[in-house]
């Protein structure tokens, strides 16, 4: 099996990180691999904000958190505050894809790029979570100057946001599911 591979099969969703920082080669590892993604037609439709501020982040955080509170169906926010009460696990680094709003692909192209991201993370043992819930602050009711204040480019939306970190709490990949595959 390749190392490729084994990343593949070996990542799992890391909920619980330490809070030590990534290095500067790390941070630099990690927007190398966004960027080298492939897009349709080359376009690359995407802005990358990397938020390495523990304070900013924690602070998006407890926004997040807050938001979530004020929903109708408290679901999502009572398995958020049964997992710790935090969207982002006490990552000390997440990056935040944005899609351009006119691309037909770039919710496609952006998932492209976060997947590269998590599997750059597993090939040198940090541990990552792919957050679509990053999305509740960024969309919410302060979405206008938290937007500003994460320096959104006029005409991008969020797409996904990624934490990494060291793993704090390990846990088994997700089996594998034969029955999602057809043979034809």
């Amino acid at each position: 099996m390749t190392e490729t591979i084994k990343n593949i099969k070996e990542r799992f969703s890391c909920r619980g990180f330490e809070s030590a920082p990534l290095t500067q080669e790390q941070i630099k590892a990690l927007e190398e691999s966004a960027l080298a993604a492939p897009s349709a037609k080359n376009m690359q439709p995407w802005h990358i904000i990397v938020v390495t501020d523990k304070n900013e982040i924690e602070s998006l955080d407890a926004e997040g958190m807050k938001e979530l509170s004020t929903y109708k169906d408290p679901a999502m926010y009572n398995l958020m505050k049964e997992r710790g009460g935090s969207l982002f696990y006490n990552a000390p680094y997440l990056m935040i894809i944005l899609a351009e709003e006119k691309s037909d692909w770039a919710s496609l192209d952006c998932g492209i790029l976060c997947q590269n991201v998590v599997l750059a993370a597993e090939s040198m043992g940090l541990g990552s979570c792919i957050l679509g819930l990053a999305g509740v602050p960024l969309n919410g009711q302060n979405k206008e100057q938290l937007q500003k204040r994460f320096k959104f480019p006029e005409g991008y939306k969020f797409a996904v946001a990624v934490a990494v970190g060291e793993v704090k709490h390990s846990k088994k990949p997700h089996d594998l599911d034969q029955t999602k595959v057809t043979y034809i």
